[in-house]
This record gives C-alpha cells, sequence and structure tokens, in this order.
C-alpha cells in the first residue's frame, strides 16, 4: 500500500469515516498538535535513561493516539461516534507521577526558563506544545462536543511536563535557571 493517496493535494484531508475538511479547520490543528506532541514525547523518550518516567511516557503517547482518533471521527448529532479511550485513572497516574518527582524537588521560588540541559529543554518543548493543544480544543468547544476528560487529560500533562523538566534537572545535576527581571 502507498502512503501517498494524492487526495489531499487540494489542502483537504479526510476524517475517520470518509468526511473530508480543509486542513486547517479546527479538529484538525488539535488533532495535528497533538500528533506533534506525541513526536516531541517520543525524541524525549528516546532522551531520558530513567524507566519509570519512560514508561509513563509511553502510556502517554498511547493516550494521546487516542484522543487524537477521538478528534478525528466526526460526531453524530452532536455526540461523539468514537470511544475515547481516556479515563479518570491517567489523570491520576499523571498526579501520582507529579507528586512522587515533586517529593524530591526543592520548592519553587521563582519562574523558570527552559533549557540548562538539551532533555530539560524537551520537556519544556512538550510542555508548550501540550498547552497549545490545549488550547486548540477548547477552541474546538464552539463547534462539537468534547468530552470533559480530554481537557482535564492535557492540562495535566502540561503540568506534567512542567514537573518532570524540574525532575530532570536535578536528576542530571543541570542548572535551574531563574527568570530574572529587569525592574
Amino acid at each position: 500500500m502507498k502512503i501517498y493517496t494524492k487526495t489531499g493535494d487540494q489542502g483537504e484531508t479526510g476524517l475517520f469515516g470518509g468526511s473530508r475538511v480543509k486542513k486547517n479547520h479546527a479538529r484538525i490543528e488539535a488533532y495535528g498538535t497533538l500528533d506533534e506532541l506525541n513526536a516531541f514525547i517520543g525524541l524525549l523518550r528516546d532522551q531520558v535513561e530513567e524507566e519509570r518516567v519512560r514508561e509513563t511516557l509511553f502510556a502517554v503517547q498511547n493516550r494521546l493516539f487516542s484522543i487524537g482518533a477521538y478528534l478525528a471521527t466526526p460526531q453524530k448529532d452532536g455526540k461523539p461516534t468514537f470511544p475515547l479511550d481516556l479515563k479518570e485513572d491517567d489523570i491520576q497516574v499523571l498526579e501520582q507521577a507529579m507528586d512522587a518527582m515533586d517529593k524530591e524537588l526543592p520548592a519553587l521560588r521563582n519562574f523558570i526558563l527552559p533549557g540548562g540541559h538539551p532533555v530539560v529543554s524537551s520537556a519544556h518543548v512538550a510542555r508548550t506544545v501540550c498547552r497549545r493543544a490545549e488550547r486548540l480544543c477548547v477552541a474546538m468547544l464552539s463547534e462539537i462536543e468534547l468530552d470533559p476528560l480530554v481537557l482535564q487529560y492535557l492540562n495535566r500533562l502540561s503540568d506534567y511536563f512542567f514537573i518532570l523538566a524540574r525532575f530532570l534537572a536535578k536528576a542530571l545535576g543541570a542548572e535551574e535557571i531563574s527568570w530574572q527581571s529587569r525592574g
């Protein structure tokens, strides 16, 4: 099977079920950004040595792929037609991971600038792309109904990446860079 179909050459793409929309449609922007986030998480996972973090990142990648499939499927009568493979437990896993990492970190006293080590920077890139995905999903709310777990998960996930960046900086002995105002 060829990967190219030439059906998108005029700026449209197919959703699950066959309907076509412009490639800049809000739905495509949202799940395309989730795909981008998933790629950055793969890069981050390849750079991290700690197995429990790698396992969490792998689980996150699978959840994001599921959310993308959910978003790529048109709704019928305003209701989703593709089951969302996301549960409250998935959010709790992120919260528990954050709590465990946070116990090992010094209290946060300043705003933190991304940087200090390539792995730390990768976690911050994932955080910012996650925030964009969240904003794009919020924008979709004016067009379609979304399961509230989608926004909750993305919100918690961006928090996870912030804590992970701090945790990785400490584990790597990298300097945590504090923002300094000129004022």
